[in-house]
């Protein structure tokens, strides 16, 4: 239990700004999705965050062990389940919910795996 808390100090800047990413790649996904295939401001909002996106994955990756910090790019899967939830109105599965929490399990299992 000790190496897991030392490898989230360790690696604790690193994984705030790799969730960050996530989020912000799920967003400009959405984005891409309320667009509608169409040039309107929902497809250059979701290249802005996608864009900011990969700006902080390249930047966390400088305080952090990529062994650690990639994996938790599959938080973003969670967070786009949620955006779809909260504002496309799309519904959550009972696999969904499982696959969530076995893809929560996942990354905090990874996130304090550093040695």
């Amino acid at each position: 239990m000790n190496a897991f808390i030392q490898s989230l100090k360790k690696n604790k800047i690193g994984i705030v700004l790799i969730l960050l990413a996530s989020m912000s790649t799920a967003s400009g996904q959405m984005f891409w999705k309320l667009s509608g295939g169409q040039w309107n401001r929902h497809l250059i909002l979701g290249f802005l965050f996608y864009g900011v996106g990969a700006v902080l994955m390249t930047v966390a990756f400088r305080f952090g062990s990529l062994s650690v910090l990639h994996p938790l790019l599959s938080m973003g899967y969670v967070f786009a389940l949620l955006l779809g939830t909260m504002f496309l109105n799309e519904q959550i599965t009972a696999m969904q919910a499982i696959a969530v929490v076995l893809i929560i399990v996942g990354a905090v299992l990874i996130g304090g795996g550093d040695d």
